[in-house]
């Protein structure tokens, strides 16, 4: 048999009376409830404290382990919060060390930097001789080969063969050339020959280098009277150096002279190079 609307109509009706019904039965209940309840917490009789007293007993019991959960939440969520700002925080405490360290090493440097130019700039005061002074760009050391490159060439009147010295210490001569850069020839390189005389014996010589090994006297007269720390400098001849500039000491081993040089060639980062005689002012 087929179901009329008026059919379904009447039955969805029935059915929001019948919950109606429900509904007002239950807030009924409630309020029934509720004010028994008021009546109860009237009534002061011994049983009835006890069972109030456990009742909220339970119940406080229960919301204190109800909220444990939230507080363990809560805690560690504050436990990690704290944790990644620490670990931030002391990353940025890191970065910043290292940011002070790198500003008192750059600061030590300038100030090294600053002491050895104002040695410089005070040895050229003091020289007879027209200096100019350079930074070394590049060492090239091998076991044989030793000489440095500097940051001034012919933009500066550097020429080949001009001294170069360490503070008033000779070191080397320029052997090449460019407009913005020069090779130093060290004196301990294979092939520097530097024509030299000792003191206080006046004997005259070649020195001649070795690589890494200390730079020997060659050429010696047969009788001479060389001793250990006589100092040996620049002889000028053949006009090639200026004369007296000091090198270093000798030291004489059995048949052998060698020559401690007053200079350490590992270390040197700023150099002297002598132009020439300074003009005189009338």
């Amino acid at each position: 048999m087929d179901t009329s609307r008026d059919d379904v109509g009447i039955s969805i009706r029935s059915a929001f009376l019948r919950k109606g019904t429900q509904q007002r039965f239950s807030l009924f209940a409630l309020t029934v409830l509720s004010v028994l309840l008021i009546f109860l917490e009237t009534i002061e009789t011994k049983p009835l404290d006890r069972i109030r007293a456990f009742i909220k007993d339970t119940i406080f019991r229960g919301s204190l382990v109800a909220s444990y959960p939230t507080k363990t939440v809560s805690s560690a969520y504050g436990f990690f919060e704290r944790h990644i700002n620490l670990y931030s925080e002391y990353n940025e405490l890191i970065e910043e060390n290292n940011k002070l360290k790198n500003n008192i090493s750059k600061s030590d440097f300038l100030e090294l930097e600053n002491s050895q130019l104002r040695k410089l700039i005070e040895e050229q005061v003091s020289s007879p001789t027209n200096l100019v002074s350079s930074r070394v760009m590049l060492d090239k050391q091998s076991p044989y080969l030793n000489s440095f490159v500097i940051n001034i060439g012919s933009n500066k009147n550097i020429k080949n063969g001009m001294t170069v010295l360490s503070g008033k210490y000779f070191i080397g001569r320029i052997v090449d050339v460019n407009y913005f850069s020069s090779r130093v020839l060290l004196v301990s390189d294979l092939n520097s020959k530097i024509p030299i005389i000792t003191e206080p014996s006046g004997s005259h010589a070649i020195l001649s280098g070795h690589g890494k090994n200390e730079p020997t006297l060659e050429y010696l007269p047969e009788n001479h009277d060389i001793q250990n720390g006589d100092k040996i400098y620049t002889s000028g001849k053949e006009g090639i150096f200026n004369p007296g500039t000091p090198i270093g000491e000798a030291k004489v081993e059995k048949d052998q002279v060698t020559v401690s040089l007053f200079s350490n060639l590992d270390q040197i980062t700023f150099v002297n190079i002598v132009l020439g005689e300074k003009e005189k002012k009338n």
